[in-house]
Formats: C-alpha cells, structure tokens, sequence
C-alpha cells in the first residue's frame, strides 16, 4: 500500500504502528520521527500542500485532517481526483483514540491499533483527586487563547487530575480576556504556543502581563513550557504532555 501523510499526528500514528515504511510522502511540517521526515519526501506545507504532485504520486490512500482551518480545501481536490481518503478531526481524547484505530484498519494492522490505543491509556491513568488545581493552557500568549469544551487538551487536563476552568465553553479554543482569567485564577500556566519552538516559549511574557502578579501560578512560578508537539498533535506523543501536565498539577497540589 502507497500511503501519503498529510499532517504532523497523522504521519505520527503510522510510525507508531510501525507501518512507516508504507509512506511515499508528507507535508513538510511532519518532522517526527526525525528518521521518518528525513527518508519520506514532502510536498509543502499543510495548508500549501502541492496536492498536483500528490495526486501524481498516485497513492493508495492518503491520511489528511480538518484541524487546521482551510484543510477543506487540501481534502476536496485530493477526494475530487478520486484517491481514497481517511479524513481525522478529533476533539477529544477518545476521538485521537478512535482516529488510531480506524488508520491501523484501513492499513490493515487492526490490532496494532488497538495495542497503540491500551497502551496510551495505560501510560495515562485517570487521576482521581479531590483537590483539582486550575489549569491554563495557552495556545497563544495575545490574546491568550485556551482550548475549552471540544478539546482533547482539556481532556489531558482533566484525565492528569486538574481542571480547566473554561471547559464550559463551547467550541475547540476561546481567546480569553482578563476578567476571565481573574474569575478563576490559574494554579498552573502551561505555555503551548503554537508554531513557536518550546526553546523560544519565555515565562516573562506571561509574568510581567499587567495584574497578574498575584495570579497564583505567577505568584507560585508555575509557569511551565510543554511543547505543542505534545499538547497540540492528536497523535501518540499527547502521552507526553499527559506525564508533563501531570507533574505540572502535582506540583501545584503538594
């Protein structure tokens, strides 16, 4: 089978299951594993992909998203040139889960996919606390955005033994304002700005915002960096950013 990946987590499932060598191409941004990304060749950015040239690879199937606005696109002309697709939008943790299996099907490994899924949730038990820290994940640092309802960002929150306290709003992500963030002060900031190397993440710009001084998690330094590779790809390594936010919100318990 001549598999074409489109998306970072979608290239990440594949590899997981140990099928990366079905791959004949990528989007640019899938850079793990490093191994993968240097062997499999790409063909532009998510949203610039050169879907001609994909189509004249003449895959099998190809893996794409719609958690990128403007993916629509990308996904009609691929489904237009009549090459079978297998589209994932997943909002919460059980849809990631679901999204593996239903890739490992369509590659024909079935049961790789459900070995991958038990041994995820295996790696992140359900904490059950009754003290439960606030948590906010900052997807971009102005205006801040966090993920809310229909996100699996707030399910790791929640599955670590914290709670996000704009889990009330509906949709995948809200920008927030300071009076909201005021009306439930966070315990624990976890900055997870997107398209920004964790390297460059810098807990000043959080710090030094106006009145937040006596935020507690300013006011305690917890301000921690995770990665948007682990909080913001709906593949295998949201394991990661469960271990992190978890160390995070024990931190803030103790």
């Amino acid at each position: 089978m001549r598999v074409f990946s489109h998306t970072c987590s979608n290239t990440e499932i594949v590899a997981a299951l140990g099928a990366a060598d079905l791959l004949i191409g990528r989007d640019d941004d899938s850079d793990f594993p490093p191994d993968v990304a240097a062997r499999v060749p790409a063909y532009g950015r998510d949203l610039d992909l050169r879907v001609d040239e994909v189509i004249g690879l003449r895959p099998d199937l190809v893996l794409t998203s719609l958690t990128v606005p403007g993916h629509e696109r990308i996904v009609d002309a691929i489904k237009a040139a009549g090459i079978a697709t297998l589209v994932c939008d997943p909002l919460g943790l059980d849809d990631i889960f679901s999204d593996i299996r239903r890739i490992a099907a369509a590659l024909g490994i079935a049961p790789r996919g459900e070995q991958l899924v038990a041994e995820m949730q295996a790696a992140m038990p359900r904490v059950e606390a009754t003290t439960r820290p606030k948590v906010l994940i900052e997807w971009w640092p102005k205006p801040v955005i966090t993920p809310t309802r229909q996100a699996w960002a707030t399910d790791l929150i929640e599955r670590a033994g914290g709670c996000n306290p704009w889990a009330g709003i509906d949709g995948k992500s809200a920008p927030l304002t300071d009076e909201h963030i005021m009306a439930s002060p966070p315990d624990v900031i976890a900055m997870s700005w997107c398209g920004v190397k964790v390297a460059n993440y810098r807990a000043d710009v959080v710090s030094r915002r106006p009145g937040w001084a006596e935020v507690p998690a300013v006011r305690d330094g917890r301000i921690v960096a995770i990665s948007e590779e682990f909080l913001g790809r709906p593949g295998p390594r949201v394991v990661e950013g469960y271990r992190q936010l978890r160390a995070a919100i024990d931190a803030a318990r103790a």
